[in-house]
């Protein structure tokens, strides 16, 4: 005598949306850490080319033996497709013979952001 059975393998109605559940808070969790990589990603590459900017006015003051002005200052100073703001300040320091030079760098778009600061004390090529 054989006995039929009344069950059937497969999965449930219910076990298939408990699944897609944990799959679909898995691919949210994955999607956010990606979009957080990328957001770092970008943040770097603004501050290596903000480095960028400031040093090339900085190794352009000691290149020319520059003796710059005491005050402040703003000049564009891009990167690539970056639109970057360089801001000099010219302070005097306890030596007269030297003089810092510090340079901050924002995003045009966004000037309350800094994005770098960059200090030299320059000697007076005199």
């Amino acid at each position: 005598m054989r006995r039929s059975s009344s069950r059937h393998a497969g999965f449930t109605l219910l076990e298939v949306l408990v699944a897609l559940v944990i799959v679909g808070t898995a691919l949210g969790a994955s999607l956010r850490a990606v979009g957080s990589l990328t957001q770092n990603s970008n943040d770097l590459r603004a501050s290596m080319m903000a480095t960028w900017s400031a040093e090339n006015r900085l190794a352009q003051i000691r290149l020319a033996h520059e003796w710059p002005a005491l005050g402040e200052r703003n000049f564009e100073c891009p990167q690539g497709e970056l639109h970057l703001v360089c801001e000099e300040h010219v302070l005097g320091t306890p030596n007269p013979s030297f003089r810092r030079v510090e340079v901050f760098v924002h995003e045009a778009d966004n000037p309350q952001r800094r994005i770098i600061k960059l200090t030299q004390v320059v000697p007076n090529g005199l």
